[in-house]
């Protein structure tokens, strides 16, 4: 048996190496791999003194050959074929070891050049995984280090690899060179002709590895998968683990996201409670059951059968308090044994851990997406995501009457919120928790009556509430809404032609009214 070894990452390559030839495989090899292999005192033979062909053109041509490629495309169970190998003097090459050129870190490096992205494109190694890849069944592949193990051990037990193995192994070889060809294609194609870089490709091509199959979709007729991003951010909700309860459904996954990603923009202790993908209860404390209690009481009823993120250790006392509510996904970075415990008995609760690196308020940020993709007929809408963060000094008062210290911390959060609620969004908030929440409805008054109608039914008082608004108000009638409801500040983007009336309004009333200056429509 002939292995053949040439790789750009030499992680646990020796030691792969020596155990083949200690099941009596024969070794070939190429540049680095070669030395570092003969350096180590095993056996190997140099491609070059293979093919009897040097390598040239500074290593861009080294195994584009047919003592290569013969090698490794021969079907053995083809006479003619056998024949052909004979004839030329060709061995056959029965284990490819390849990994590629490291183009997606190349370009992912800050003032990288063209030149350097197109010298780190590999033509060889792609190549040869190719052809071995189609002869899967007389070639195993190997394409990443973390298939040593499993190969070495079969190939020990055995002396042999399985179908089933080498066929997955194929797959995974094509799988890769098509996330290396994308990766390709999104550099070149990003690449303007000053030589500047468009956030938008030519061409763009997904790549996504399947995490699971989902039982179905937003409705049972509806299939369904989840998949994750080639490379996922830590910090993000597919690097969640599931420690106890059922299977994710599709709905528990949209909804989970949806808390996950308001839950961590906060940098105090915070509790996010999401129904049918909006925040139904939003709150900041001193800790996660001071969180959570805030959280809920804005809206009990839609909390019920809700999800629910902290952005802090869950312990024990928050977890007897959130052990009494119906709760369908129940997400921390971290739970202490003992709440786990609470649990225990709730079997069919599904809870997450999604672990953060260290780095201060750093994790929050590393797991946002730098895009946000929408699917039409037959076509995408792309964006880059709605990152924008609302500083104190970000904000320009428009009315005459100055906000307070503790009004601009309840605008800020209110504002915080609103980016989270489907639009038209009204949002009242009052000492860092959302007081009442108006999502998703077609006019913007309605959903200032709807936010202020929630309030009353959770027996929640709105005197003295900030607001915030997602979008400008169009006419001064939304602004009366709110006031009338009990709001004394209000926040919105601004930019609408009827601004000075909308401000002239707030100074009527007697509240206060600040501009954002950007809006967080969320369709």
């Amino acid at each position: 048996m002939n292995a053949l070894i040439s790789v750009s990452d030499k992680t646990g390559i020796l030691e792969f190496a020596q155990a083949l030839h200690a099941l009596g495989i024969k070794l070939l090899s190429t540049g680095g791999t070669a030395k570092l292999l003969a350096d180590a005192g095993l056996p190997v033979t140099e491609v070059a003194d293979h093919t009897g062909f040097p390598e040239m053109l500074d290593g861009r041509v080294k195994t584009l050959h047919p003592k290569v490629h013969g090698g490794l495309l021969a079907r053995r169970d083809l006479p003619e074929h056998m024949a052909a190998l004979k004839a030329h003097d060709i061995a056959t090459i029965d284990l490819l070891v390849v990994n590629l050129y490291p183009f997606e870190a190349t370009v992912a490096k800050p003032g990288c050049s063209l030149e350097d992205a197109i010298e780190n494109i590999d033509i060889g190694g792609p190549a040869m995984v190719r052809s071995a890849a189609k002869n899967w069944k007389d070639v195993g592949v190997l394409t990443d280090a973390s298939q040593y193990a499993g190969v070495l051990a079969e190939l020990k037990a055995d002396g042999k690899l399985t179908d089933t193995t080498k066929f997955a192994l194929s797959v995974a070889a094509f799988n890769r060179i098509s996330q290396y060809d994308g990766a390709i294609s999104d550099y070149l194609s990003s690449i303007q002709p000053d030589g500047s870089h468009s956030q938008f490709p030519a061409q763009t091509n997904g790549r996504f590895i399947k995490l699971q199959d989902l039982r179905y979709g937003e409705n049972s007729h509806q299939a369904a998968a989840l998949y994750r991003d080639l490379y996922p951010a830590p910090g993000s909700l597919v690097m969640s683990r599931q420690l106890q309860g059922k299977e994710l459904s599709y709905n528990n996954i949209a909804d989970a996201d949806a808390a996950w990603e308001c839950v961590k923009s906060f940098n105090e202790a915070a509790c996010v409670i999401v129904k049918h993908a909006n925040p139904c209860g939003v709150a900041v404390a001193s800790d996660a059951l001071a969180a959570y209690s805030k959280a809920f009481k804005t809206d009990p009823t839609s909390a019920f059968g809700g999800i629910i993120a902290l952005n802090c250790p869950l312990d024990e006392r928050a977890a007897r308090e959130i052990s009494k509510q119906f709760v369908e996904v129940l997400m921390a970075p971290s739970f202490t044994p003992e709440a786990l415990e609470v649990f225990k008995s709730k079997v069919n609760v599904r809870i997450l851990q999604i672990d953060l690196p260290p780095g201060g308020d750093t994790p929050w940020k590393q797991g946002r997406n730098a895009m946000d993709i929408k699917r039409v007929g037959s076509g995408l809408l792309m964006q880059t995501a709605d990152n924008h963060e609302l500083a104190l000094a970000d904000l320009k008062v428009v009315s005459k009457l100055q906000p307070t210290p503790a009004q601009l911390q309840d605008l800020l959060f209110a504002w915080k919120v609103a980016k989270y609620v489907k639009s038209n969004a009204i949002v009242f908030c009052k000492d860092g928790m959302t007081m009442g929440v108006g999502a998703g409805q077609m006019s913007r008054l309605d959903s200032a009556r709807i936010a202020s109608i929630k309030a009353g039914h959770a027996h929640l008082s709105l005197t003295g509430t900030a607001v915030a608004s997602d979008a400008f108000f169009p006419f001064r009638d939304g602004l009366d809404v709110v006031v009338d409801a009990g709001a004394s500040s209000v926040i919105q983007p601004g930019g609408s032609m009827r601004d000075q009336e909308v401000i002239d309004a707030a100074d009527e009333r007697g509240v206060v009214m600040v501009l954002s200056g950007v809006r967080h429509f969320r369709h």
